[in-house]
């Protein structure tokens, strides 16, 4: 089965994990997905994630889910930019995620980062997705 959305497919299965309260939820690795994570952990939306690798070369992240008080951390995740129609911003035109308690993901020229991250660097690029 191919996946023509791979981020969206992750993005989905941390959704998924949360609403039934698993700890830990695993997807399959890729740059992209590895660099979303990363801003994921520093923004404090996920305990962390590892990179577990199988025979015949295959590997996967494991990402550990974070909870406050059995409620999960993150409210809402979706992807904004998707395959069919994908979504860019200048740095002037940035949105901002529930009056600023929220997130956006950007893939810039610099690299993926956040939102806050983007304004501090001045570059826009292409809204991955927005976390809150």
């Amino acid at each position: 089965m191919s996946i023509n959305d791979p981020l969206g497919d992750m993005l989905t299965r941390i959704r998924n994990a949360q609403m039934r309260r698993k700890t830990k939820v695993s997807t399959p690795t890729s740059k992209l997905r590895e660099r979303v994570l990363e801003v994921l952990a520093d923004e404090g939306y996920i305990r962390g994630y590892a990179r577990v690798d199988y025979d015949g070369g295959k590997s996967e992240f494991e990402i550990e889910l974070k909870y406050f008080d059995g409620e999960p951390v993150i409210k809402d995740i979706k992807r904004v930019s998707t395959p069919g129609r994908r979504v860019y911003s200048s740095v002037k035109d940035l949105p901002t995620v529930a009056n600023g308690l929220g997130v956006s993901i950007l893939s810039t020229p610099k690299g993926v980062m956040s939102d806050s991250q983007a304004r501090n660097e001045n570059v826009g690029g292409e809204i991955l997705c927005s976390v809150f």
